[in-house]
Formats: C-alpha cells, sequence, structure tokens
C-alpha cells in the first residue's frame, strides 16, 4: 500500500530581494557612469593598436570642419573655441603646478599634420609630454 503525501508548492516568488537587486545595480551604474571622462567634441580619431593609459592633465582638441575648411581649438573640453595663439597661454596657466606635465592632443582624422605638429611645437618649447589621442582598431 502506497502512502501519498500531499505537496503543495506555491507558485510565488519573494521579489524584495529582486528590488535590492535591481537598486544596487542602479547606484553602481550612476557611480560608474560620473567616472567615465568622455570628450564632449565629436572627433573621427585615426586608428591605431598602440593604446596607453596615462591620463593627461591637459587636452587640446582640433575640430577640422571640411565644408568650411576652417580650424577650431577647444582646450580641456571647453564648449567654446579658442584661438591658436591663446593654447599655449592657457596650458601654462594651468599646467604650471605640476611636475610631470601631459599634453593629449586630441585630433580630427582630417585635420592638416602642420597644424598638429605646431601644437606639438607648443608642448615641445614647455617641456609637456605629448600624446596624441587615437581610437582604437
Amino acid at each position: 500500500m502506497a502512502i501519498r503525501t500531499k505537496v503543495n508548492v506555491d507558485p510565488s516568488f519573494p521579489l524584495s530581494s529582486m528590488t535590492d537587486l535591481v537598486f544596487l545595480l542602479l547606484i553602481f551604474f550612476m557611480i560608474s557612469s560620473t567616472l567615465i571622462n568622455t570628450n564632449a567634441l565629436k572627433l573621427l580619431l585615426p586608428k591605431s593598436t598602440n593604446q596607453i593609459s596615462t591620463k593627461p592633465e591637459a587636452v587640446v582638441s582640433i575640430k577640422h570642419l571640411l565644408p568650411s575648411n576652417t580650424l577650431l581649438y577647444y582646450v580641456n573640453s571647453t564648449k567654446k573655441s579658442v584661438a591658436f595663439s591663446d593654447i599655449e597661454r592657457l596650458l601654462q596657466q594651468q599646467l604650471s603646478e605640476t611636475d610631470d606635465p601631459v599634453v593629449s592632443i586630441y585630433a580630427d582624422k582630417t585635420a592638416p599634420v602642420g597644424i598638429i605638429v605646431d601644437v606639438m611645437n607648443i608642448a615641445k618649447r614647455n617641456k609637456y609630454k605629448v600624446l596624441l589621442a587615437t581610437s582604437p582598431e
């Protein structure tokens, strides 16, 4: 004679632990998204396989507007462009108290090489290290 036991399975699922997990993930992504330093300018950077993780103290962005063939210069992702003659002064003001200053140059793929070299010469005159930003291949 087989004795059968009645098993009652509760189909409900406790969602309180799931909501805690969702809130923790939300907080994590909110905090980590503020740590990402994105470049505000849309630049078409040249591609390269060499990538380094040195964080520059200053950033010079060169945007090349093809239809009008004009160049816009930005220092440290400011919203307003600066004149080329002001770049050296702005870099000197920002990097005057830095021991080993590093300047990163973000230049459009179509920007003339001569202009990029001119910005590199500004860094060389002031004994700054220079990084040329590229996008990964």
